[in-house]
């Protein structure tokens, strides 16, 4: 949501043709283009990495599933 406030408010930035656009566009562009692409790197990618990472723990038997975890310490308390 912050997301699109920031957009919402530099796309018309972008579009000026009045006094002072020559100084705000290059500013108002990157700032377009950065939220953006962080906003997929944080809705796509992110997961995409950590489901990768989960299955590649769970094929090589490194990661212990919650079920696992909650045996053992059971079994240890007594």
């Amino acid at each position: 949501m912050t997301i699109r406030v920031v957009l919402a408010s530099l796309i018309p930035i972008l579009w000026e043709t009045g006094v002072g656009a020559d100084v705000t566009k290059p500013i108002a562009a990157p700032l377009v283009g950065g939220m953006i692409t962080s906003t997929i790197h944080v809705l796509i990618l992110v997961p995409v990495f950590f489901a990768f990472m989960k299955a590649r723990a769970l094929k090589r038997e490194t990661l212990k599933l919650e079920q696992d975890v909650g045996a053992n310490q059971a079994g240890e308390q007594q």
